[in-house]
């Protein structure tokens, strides 16, 4: 079950990231037979520089791209299936090519990335699976023409640049990621949504019973972040409250009045809530102010 429902974390979460850049295609149907893509993505034609801001991921997806990610080891078997979704993908384009007498570009023929915490040494020499001096380590591909590489999340380099996949691993790497994305700056355009999805998938693993310890350290790992970002979301609510009730009562308070209240405790705004109600001047706010700092 819990293997379920990380999967569907991983499709919303590559769904969210990638939304703004071109089209994405979860659970993409093939029709020869009941085969399902995870993830099949057409950027946009204009190249987007703010892909960049996804890192290696950005580069996977730079041009059409499927992706195939796994909660635990993906088997020879299970990438073999992988395989067979690109090579179908890439008959069914052919096909397309063929009925509207065009010839058939390569650069519209997806690429495979799979997405795998680990792989064994076996499993890699297995398929003879290869780095490339020009891509990040942790990523193995196979012959030009299946388009396809392994990526091992485990073995990517701990850098901002590999962040997005590392939240797709397990255990100590995912934890790590986490972590990394909790620290970026508030303004970033993912932090705020991703972590979302991050406490939507802990929701969804508590009412699991049956979780394995991956699983039960990652909810210990993300109860405090999701303790700390409720309070805030309270801390940010009363500040928004206060705030207007000063400005309707006062008109626009001075901004570095706005800053002050701005820095109190959830506990001091909701005393400030019902000061304020005595307050007559804003030097009534000020000389409150002042004292909580006595």
């Amino acid at each position: 079950m819990t293997r379920f429902i990380h999967d569907q974390f991983a499709k919303d979460y590559l769904e969210e990231l990638l939304k703004n850049y071109g089209e994405v295609k979860p659970s993409e149907k093939l029709s020869s037979e009941i085969k399902e893509i995870d993830i099949c993505f057409i950027p946009k034609n204009q190249p987007n520089p703010n892909l960049e801001i996804l890192g290696l991921l950005g580069e996977f997806t730079a041009s059409p791209a499927i992706l195939e990610p796994f909660r635990n080891p993906a088997s020879s078997d299970e990438i073999c299936d992988c395989i067979v979704k690109v090579l179908e993908t890439k008959a069914k384009l052919r096909r397309e090519a063929k009925t509207n007498k065009t010839k058939l570009q390569p650069e519209i023929i997806p690429k495979l990335w799979v997405l795998t915490p680990t792989a064994s040494a076996t499993v890699l020499s297995s398929f003879n699976a290869n780095p490339k001096e020009e891509f990040s380590p942790g990523v193995y591909f196979l012959g030009d023409a299946l388009r396809t590489a392994i990526v091992v999340i485990h073995q990517l380099p701990p850098i901002p640049e590999t962040l997005w996949l590392r939240i797709l691993g397990r255990g100590k790497v995912q934890e790590q990621a986490i972590t990394e994305l909790q620290a970026l700056p508030l303004n970033h355009p993912y932090q705020q949504v991703i972590l979302e999805l991050v406490y939507s998938l802990r929701e969804n693993l508590r009412i699991n019973q049956e979780l394995d310890q991956d699983d039960r350290e990652l909810i210990m790992r993300l109860e405090p972040l999701y303790q700390r970002d409720k309070a805030q979301a309270i801390q940010q609510g009363e500040q928004r409250l206060i705030m207007r009730q000063l400005n309707r009562r006062f008109g626009e308070i001075d901004p570095g009045l706005g800053d002050r209240v701005r820095e109190l405790s959830i506990e001091q705004l909701e005393n400030l809530g019902e000061a304020l109600l005595d307050f007559v001047s804003v030097e009534d706010l000020e000389t409150w102010l002042n004292m909580q700092r006595e």
